[in-house]
């Protein structure tokens, strides 16, 4: 399903997409020191910087050392992040000025129509609520140039159960592109709730907010967390409990996963990648360091457009007791170098796919698993189209 037009074709130069290379050849784990180009020649220890060409302003890394948990700032338990503008984004375009206007006040359009919208449904109930929830999650990615790519299973167990939803958190995009595919509870940082109109709408719409440095109040979360995940919802939590630029990411907070398994329910990983329109990553959305909302969005509405690929991955069934092994398990399936996870290989032509000729929309790429009763997505409806095709006629 289409939203929107598309966003405009790349330009040549002056653009504000920064991207990164990876070669095989890298440490197992990640280097703490992400760079354009990785060169398997440098000296060992060395951070093996080299500026291409064509890009003359990337002369510094995408990501900066990350340095043991217990050297960090404020100490272990401490919510931080080594991510700054700096260090991990790109320089700012001076081009793209019409592309936010134009699309920044499309983008305040859909945000005015969520004003009545969300209130309204929420008074009609959850069946009412989900689906106006997707439909202005979707919009929001459109308005921003974003073209939305899911892959795997539908985000609810087949058997009606909650799920606890996992996720690295790069990017404000995060959150929509989950909404997009799901009706996501949110488990939210308290600052949220006080954020002009979007704190309104989050608190609306069901969010959990939490007390990151409160932690006398952390058994409170963690009980509402699984009393919400009995009710049957599908809670989403990004476990590294602040943005990474991407180049790779924090330690997973473990309270969170004694939620599910306090309550019997599954966890669903989930990738998050954000590229260029033509395929590489880049850091260009990435919301770090003293960056504000507007800073970001500002940053994404000027791009010629952005491409979010989420990979849904298989349900993790806790482990009774080991709230560690399980955010150990779910943060393997969130990071996986292949599957559902990290880069995938080209499906096959015509292979469980159907591909838009551009535009910020979404596609659908199933992996051939069965959906719940009900799943009224494009790829269940054409799975269905089929069934009745191959049916005898009488």
């Amino acid at each position: 399903m289409t939203l929107t037009a598309g966003p405009e074709p790349v330009r040549p130069g002056g653009s504000a997409l920064r991207t990164s290379t990876h070669h095989p050849e890298s440490a197992p784990g990640g280097s703490a020191l992400r760079t354009d180009t990785h060169h398997p020649g440098s000296a060992p220890g060395g951070s093996a910087l080299r500026t291409p060409a064509h890009h003359p302003q990337l002369a510094h890394p995408t990501h900066p050392a990350d340095p043991p948990a217990a050297e960090r700032p404020g100490g272990p338990w401490a919510t931080w992040s080594p991510c700054t503008p700096r260090d991990c984004l790109p320089a700012r375009a001076a081009t793209g000025r019409w592309r936010l206007a134009r699309r920044l006040v499309v983008l305040l359009g859909v945000l005015a129509l969520a004003v009545p919208l969300v209130p309204g449904a929420a008074v009609l109930g959850p069946r009412v609520l989900g689906p106006v929830l997707r439909v202005l999650h979707r919009a929001v990615l459109a308005a921003a140039g974003v073209r939305l790519v899911v892959h795997g299973a539908p985000l609810a167990p087949a058997d009606g159960r909650g799920a606890l939803v996992v996720a690295d958190h790069t990017s404000w995009i995060d959150v929509p592109a989950l909404g997009a595919i799901g009706p996501v509870t949110m488990l939210a940082k308290r600052e949220v709730r006080d954020w002009p109109l979007i704190g309104t709408l989050a608190a609306r719409t069901g969010t959990l907010f939490v007390h990151r440095e409160g932690l006398s109040r952390l058994p409170g979360t963690v009980a509402a967390t699984a009393a919400a995940l009995r009710a049957g919802a599908l809670v989403g939590v990004f476990p590294e409990a602040t943005t990474w630029c991407g180049a790779t990411g924090g330690t997973y907070r473990r309270a969170p996963f004694q939620a599910a398994i306090d309550a019997g329910a599954p966890v669903r990983p989930v990738t998050i990648s954000i590229t260029t329109p033509d395929g590489r990553p880049t850091t260009a959305a990435a919301f770090v360091g003293t960056q504000t909302l507007g800073d970001t969005v500002g940053r994404v509405l000027r791009l010629p457009g952005l491409v979010c690929e989420v990979g849904v991955g298989e349900l993790i069934e806790p482990d009774a007791g080991d709230r560690r092994a399980l955010a150990a398990r779910a943060r393997d399936g969130v990071r996986a170098p292949s599957g559902t996870g990290g880069e995938r290989p080209a499906p096959e032509d015509g292979a469980g796919t159907r591909r838009e000729a551009g535009g910020a929309g979404i596609t659908l790429v199933t992996d051939d698993v069965p959906g719940p009763r009900g799943d009224h997505t494009d790829a269940a409806r054409r799975r269905r189209r089929d069934e009745r095709r191959a049916r005898p006629h009488r």
